[in-house]
């Protein structure tokens, strides 16, 4: 499958205008070699908005679950860096989720993404992941234009940590979906497709939030040199 590991944490933000190139800085040269140096970190991704929604989402891929809830990642939670302590601050409207990855069609990842955040009741869950997971993903990575697709669920409760006690407490995520290509306009158009927001809610979804993005930076554990 396209994603490198069982689960994933999917992270999307603001940060305050005059703080946001120090913040890409910062990200790039400390953060994400930070992240990655963790045992069970396999990618991280900074995407950046093209459309209404939140103006960042990073993706981690990690190797299971139980990963984003170790000693070593709250370990670094618990005591970030000067720099990190600087850019904490910035932040506003943090979403973190901790998610199995309940499926992932196709093949690599592009640079262009469509995100897709929502809720499920329970007795909708099973048509829905049938529909979604079954039928619709595994011909829509296909397409021309598209390359990949995930499906994430938030399968853990973000501990209290010191980097959170800075920037405020973190809202989870329920259900995700990332769309990847590298057609930005075939990515986009499943919003408006297969994938909008009243196609969903038909099969019993609610809350849904549709946001473009492009892939800013990529960063794979084997670069960090952590093996």
């Amino acid at each position: 499958m396209p994603l490198l590991g069982q689960a994933a944490m999917l992270l999307n933000f603001d940060i305050v205008p005059e703080a946001v190139a120090e913040h890409d800085d910062w990200h790039t040269h400390e953060h994400l070699p930070e992240r990655l140096s963790i045992p069970g970190f396999l990618r991280g991704t900074r995407w950046g908005a093209t459309s209404a929604g939140p103006a960042y989402c990073v993706l981690y891929e990690v190797e299971q679950l139980a990963t984003l809830a170790s000693e070593a990642y709250l370990a670094r939670l618990n005591n970030p860096s000067p720099w990190t302590q600087k850019m904490m601050p910035h932040y506003r409207g943090m979403s973190r989720g901790l998610c199995r990855v309940i499926r992932s069609c196709g093949l690599g990842m592009g640079h262009y993404a469509l995100q897709l955040r929502f809720k499920l009741v329970q007795e909708s869950e099973a048509s829905l992941l049938q529909w979604l997971g079954d039928e619709l993903m595994p011909v829509l990575c296909m397409r021309p234009g598209l390359g990949s697709i995930h499906l994430l669920q938030g399968g853990l409760t973000a501990t209290m940590t010191s980097e959170q006690r800075i920037r405020g407490a973190d809202a989870g995520v329920d259900w995700a979906l990332l769309a990847t290509g590298y057609q930005e306009s075939a990515v986009n158009s499943l919003a408006q497709g297969e994938l909008a927001g009243a196609a969903l809610e038909q099969r019993g979804a609610s809350q849904v939030i549709a946001t473009s993005y492009r892939s800013a930076y990529t960063l794979t554990r084997q670069e960090t040199g952590a093996g």
